[in-house]
Protein backbone atom coordinates (compact mmCIF):
# COMPACT_ATOMS: atom_id res chain seq x y z
CA UNK A 1 0.00 0.00 0.00
CA UNK A 2 1.51 3.00 -1.09
CA UNK A 3 1.68 6.39 1.49
CA UNK A 4 -0.22 8.70 -1.20
CA UNK A 5 -2.49 11.61 -0.12
CA UNK A 6 -3.16 11.42 -3.90
CA UNK A 7 -2.03 9.61 -6.91
CA UNK A 8 -3.89 9.97 -10.60
CA UNK A 9 -3.38 9.05 -14.24
CA UNK A 10 -2.61 12.26 -16.26
CA UNK A 11 -4.26 11.31 -19.33
CA UNK A 12 -6.87 13.54 -20.54
CA UNK A 13 -8.33 11.59 -23.43
CA UNK A 14 -8.55 14.86 -25.96
CA UNK A 15 -8.10 17.70 -23.05
CA UNK A 16 -5.84 19.87 -22.65
CA UNK A 17 -3.08 17.12 -21.09
CA UNK A 18 -1.38 17.56 -17.45
CA UNK A 19 2.65 18.13 -19.40
CA UNK A 20 1.02 21.18 -20.87
CA UNK A 21 -0.33 22.95 -18.10
CA UNK A 22 3.09 22.26 -16.02
CA UNK A 23 3.85 25.37 -14.20
CA UNK A 24 7.38 24.08 -13.70
CA UNK A 25 7.91 21.91 -16.99
CA UNK A 26 10.34 24.86 -18.44
CA UNK A 27 12.73 24.05 -15.49
CA UNK A 28 12.12 19.92 -15.18
CA UNK A 29 13.96 17.19 -17.85
CA UNK A 30 10.41 17.32 -19.56
CA UNK A 31 11.15 20.82 -21.39
CA UNK A 32 13.33 18.83 -23.69
CA UNK A 33 9.82 17.59 -24.91
CA UNK A 34 8.52 19.49 -28.28
CA UNK A 35 4.62 21.02 -27.79
CA UNK A 36 3.59 17.99 -30.10
CA UNK A 37 5.75 14.92 -27.89
CA UNK A 38 3.85 16.06 -24.43
CA UNK A 39 0.87 13.46 -25.56
CA UNK A 40 3.49 10.64 -25.51
CA UNK A 41 5.09 11.95 -21.86
CA UNK A 42 1.58 12.63 -20.72
CA UNK A 43 0.42 8.89 -21.49
CA UNK A 44 3.25 7.20 -18.83
CA UNK A 45 2.89 10.20 -16.33
CA UNK A 46 1.26 9.27 -12.46
CA UNK A 47 0.93 13.01 -10.57
CA UNK A 48 1.23 11.68 -6.61
CA UNK A 49 1.40 13.71 -3.50
CA UNK A 50 3.20 12.81 -0.05
CA UNK A 51 2.58 14.21 2.91
CA UNK A 52 4.93 15.61 5.09
CA UNK A 53 8.22 12.87 6.55
CA UNK A 54 6.44 10.62 4.15
CA UNK A 55 9.33 8.23 2.79
CA UNK A 56 8.85 7.85 -1.14
CA UNK A 57 12.03 6.46 -2.48
CA UNK A 58 14.54 3.57 0.24
CA UNK A 59 18.29 3.15 -0.50
CA UNK A 60 18.71 -0.07 -1.78
CA UNK A 61 15.68 -0.60 -2.57
CA UNK A 62 14.54 -2.11 -6.67
CA UNK A 63 14.52 1.32 -8.73
CA UNK A 64 11.08 0.66 -10.45
CA UNK A 65 10.25 4.67 -10.58
CA UNK A 66 12.01 8.18 -11.53
CA UNK A 67 10.62 11.00 -10.48
CA UNK A 68 10.20 15.01 -11.38
CA UNK A 69 9.15 17.04 -8.45
CA UNK A 70 6.56 19.80 -9.04
CA UNK A 71 5.19 21.34 -5.54
CA UNK A 72 7.24 20.95 -2.15
CA UNK A 73 10.70 19.94 -0.90
CA UNK A 74 12.06 16.66 -1.06
CA UNK A 75 15.15 16.15 1.53
CA UNK A 76 17.73 13.17 0.30
CA UNK A 77 19.97 11.19 2.15
CA UNK A 78 22.12 8.47 2.86
CA UNK A 79 22.36 6.16 5.79
CA UNK A 80 25.78 5.15 6.44
CA UNK A 81 27.34 1.81 7.54
CA UNK A 82 27.40 3.54 11.87
CA UNK A 83 24.02 4.10 11.21
CA UNK A 84 24.59 7.72 10.55
CA UNK A 85 21.88 9.96 8.32
CA UNK A 86 24.23 11.89 6.18
CA UNK A 87 21.77 14.47 4.08
CA UNK A 88 23.50 15.09 0.23
CA UNK A 89 21.08 17.40 -0.51
CA UNK A 90 17.62 18.84 -1.30
CA UNK A 91 15.16 18.77 -4.21
CA UNK A 92 12.74 21.32 -5.29
CA UNK A 93 10.57 22.32 -8.48
CA UNK A 94 11.75 20.90 -11.28
CA UNK A 95 14.54 18.81 -10.10
CA UNK A 96 14.62 15.12 -11.19
CA UNK A 97 15.04 11.80 -9.13
CA UNK A 98 15.41 7.98 -9.33
CA UNK A 99 17.87 7.86 -11.87
CA UNK A 100 20.03 4.95 -10.18
CA UNK A 101 23.15 2.63 -10.93
CA UNK A 102 22.73 -1.46 -10.99
CA UNK A 103 18.64 -0.67 -10.83
CA UNK A 104 18.69 0.31 -6.95
CA UNK A 105 18.05 3.52 -5.16
CA UNK A 106 22.00 4.61 -4.12
CA UNK A 107 19.71 6.91 -1.17
CA UNK A 108 16.24 7.82 0.37
CA UNK A 109 14.30 10.62 -0.74
CA UNK A 110 10.97 12.41 2.11
CA UNK A 111 8.92 14.71 1.75
CA UNK A 112 9.98 17.79 4.06
CA UNK A 113 6.58 19.32 3.29
CA UNK A 114 3.68 18.53 1.56
CA UNK A 115 5.07 17.47 -2.51
CA UNK A 116 4.06 16.56 -5.65
CA UNK A 117 5.96 14.26 -7.82
CA UNK A 118 5.32 12.94 -11.22
CA UNK A 119 6.23 9.36 -10.87
CA UNK A 120 7.27 7.32 -13.96
CA UNK A 121 7.57 3.57 -13.84
CA UNK A 122 11.51 2.82 -14.54
CA UNK A 123 10.79 0.84 -17.66
CA UNK A 124 8.78 3.33 -19.90
CA UNK A 125 10.77 6.55 -19.22
CA UNK A 126 13.73 4.23 -20.31
CA UNK A 127 11.56 3.43 -23.48
CA UNK A 128 11.02 6.95 -24.08
CA UNK A 129 14.48 8.07 -23.47
CA UNK A 130 15.89 5.68 -25.82
CA UNK A 131 13.32 6.75 -28.73
CA UNK A 132 14.09 10.16 -28.27
CA UNK A 133 17.66 11.00 -28.16
CA UNK A 134 17.18 15.03 -27.59
CA UNK A 135 15.53 14.11 -24.33
CA UNK A 136 18.20 11.82 -23.35
CA UNK A 137 20.85 14.76 -23.85
CA UNK A 138 18.17 16.97 -21.49
CA UNK A 139 19.07 13.82 -18.76
CA UNK A 140 22.79 14.28 -19.61
CA UNK A 141 22.71 17.61 -18.49
CA UNK A 142 20.78 17.28 -14.89
CA UNK A 143 23.21 14.67 -14.31
CA UNK A 144 25.94 17.17 -15.37
CA UNK A 145 24.44 19.47 -12.88
CA UNK A 146 24.06 17.34 -10.41
CA UNK A 147 27.78 16.51 -10.51
CA UNK A 148 28.50 19.99 -10.21
CA UNK A 149 26.89 20.49 -6.99
CA UNK A 150 28.18 17.53 -5.51
CA UNK A 151 31.37 18.76 -6.02
CA UNK A 152 30.17 22.50 -4.69
CA UNK A 153 28.93 20.12 -1.41
CA UNK A 154 32.36 18.62 -1.31
CA UNK A 155 34.18 22.56 -1.23
CA UNK A 156 31.66 23.34 1.03
CA UNK A 157 32.04 21.27 3.94
CA UNK A 158 35.81 21.36 3.29
CA UNK A 159 37.69 23.73 5.63
CA UNK A 160 35.09 26.68 5.43
CA UNK A 161 34.12 27.77 9.22
CA UNK A 162 30.56 27.11 10.30
CA UNK A 163 29.27 30.79 9.49
CA UNK A 164 31.08 30.62 6.43
CA UNK A 165 28.97 26.95 5.18
CA UNK A 166 26.06 28.37 6.42
CA UNK A 167 26.15 31.96 4.51
CA UNK A 168 27.02 29.51 1.70
CA UNK A 169 23.96 27.52 2.04
CA UNK A 170 21.75 30.28 2.35
CA UNK A 171 22.79 31.96 -0.97
CA UNK A 172 22.80 28.62 -3.03
CA UNK A 173 18.78 28.29 -1.20
CA UNK A 174 17.93 31.53 -2.38
CA UNK A 175 19.71 31.23 -6.22
CA UNK A 176 17.61 28.20 -6.32
CA UNK A 177 14.12 29.76 -5.17
CA UNK A 178 14.78 32.65 -7.66
CA UNK A 179 15.12 29.89 -10.30
CA UNK A 180 11.72 28.51 -9.28
CA UNK A 181 9.78 31.88 -8.33
CA UNK A 182 11.84 34.66 -8.71
CA UNK A 183 14.29 37.11 -7.35
CA UNK A 184 13.11 37.77 -3.26
CA UNK A 185 15.29 38.68 -0.33
CA UNK A 186 12.95 36.22 1.54
CA UNK A 187 14.49 32.57 1.46
CA UNK A 188 12.14 29.71 2.39
CA UNK A 189 13.78 26.92 4.77
CA UNK A 190 11.13 24.18 5.14
CA UNK A 191 13.84 21.97 6.10
CA UNK A 192 14.47 21.40 10.32
CA UNK A 193 17.84 22.66 11.61
CA UNK A 194 18.91 18.91 11.64
CA UNK A 195 18.79 18.93 8.10
CA UNK A 196 20.79 21.86 7.97
CA UNK A 197 23.04 20.27 9.85
CA UNK A 198 23.62 17.14 8.91
CA UNK A 199 24.02 18.62 5.50
CA UNK A 200 26.99 20.69 6.33
CA UNK A 201 28.33 18.52 8.28
CA UNK A 202 27.92 20.59 11.71
CA UNK A 203 25.59 19.74 14.98
CA UNK A 204 22.37 21.48 15.53
CA UNK A 205 23.73 23.61 17.75
CA UNK A 206 26.19 24.79 16.03
CA UNK A 207 23.74 25.95 13.18
CA UNK A 208 21.14 27.48 15.56
CA UNK A 209 23.98 29.66 17.09
CA UNK A 210 25.70 30.64 13.77
CA UNK A 211 21.89 31.76 12.41
CA UNK A 212 21.97 33.16 16.23
CA UNK A 213 25.02 35.19 15.50
CA UNK A 214 24.08 35.92 11.81
CA UNK A 215 21.07 37.74 13.32
CA UNK A 216 22.43 39.84 15.83
CA UNK A 217 25.06 41.24 13.21
CA UNK A 218 21.77 42.06 11.44
CA UNK A 219 22.73 39.81 8.72
CA UNK A 220 19.21 38.11 8.42
CA UNK A 221 15.90 38.06 9.57
CA UNK A 222 14.84 34.69 10.94
CA UNK A 223 11.05 34.39 10.54
CA UNK A 224 9.15 31.25 10.56
CA UNK A 225 10.29 28.61 7.79
CA UNK A 226 12.54 31.02 6.27
CA UNK A 227 14.77 34.38 6.99
CA UNK A 228 15.26 36.93 5.11
CA UNK A 229 18.44 38.73 4.07
CA UNK A 230 19.34 42.29 5.44
CA UNK A 231 22.77 42.26 4.94
CA UNK A 232 23.26 41.02 0.78
CA UNK A 233 27.32 42.25 0.03
CA UNK A 234 28.00 40.51 4.22
CA UNK A 235 26.36 37.14 3.62
CA UNK A 236 28.17 37.16 -0.07
CA UNK A 237 31.24 37.91 1.52
CA UNK A 238 31.08 35.40 4.39
CA UNK A 239 29.64 32.62 1.20
CA UNK A 240 32.80 33.69 -1.12
CA UNK A 241 34.92 33.38 2.01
Amino acid sequence: MEDLLTIKACAHHGAVSYCETCEVRSLAVCAAMAPHELRELDAIVRQVSHAPKTTFVRQDEEAQSVFSVTKGMVRLYKMLSDGRRQVIGFAMPGDFLGLALHNRYGFSADAVDEVTLCRFARADFDRLVTEKPHFLLRLHEFATHELVIAQEQMTLIGRRSAEERIAAFLVAMRERWTRVRGASVTIELPMQRIDIADFLGLTIETVSRTLTKLARDKVILIVPDAVRVLDEARLQSLARA
